[in-house]
């Protein structure tokens, strides 16, 4: 589960820093898979630390997709992030 976290932020780290809007969507992507796998191995855990970084993952991915002009799926990883928050 760590790894699929850490890889996540990796995809979420360079979609931040991507130029070409197409490239940091494909990141978002990568990122948004790589936080399913977590999300189903954490399912059930009371680990707030976890918890916390998969909320964190949520509302950053949020923001790169805001500043690409895709509010709508912000919006939706900011309220997924209350769930795990």
């Amino acid at each position: 589960m760590q790894q699929a976290l850490d890889l996540a932020n990796v995809y979420l780290e360079n979609a931040r820093k991507a130029v070409d809007p197409d490239i940091a969507l494909v990141l978002c992507h990568d990122t948004e898979v790589s936080l399913s796998q977590v999300k189903r191995a954490a399912k059930h855990t009371n680990d707030a630390n976890t918890r916390e970084k998969i909320a964190t993952i949520h509302i950053e991915l949020g923001r790169v997709l805001d500043t690409q002009e895709r509010s709508n799926e912000a919006q939706a990883f900011y309220k997924k992030s209350l769930k795990w928050g």
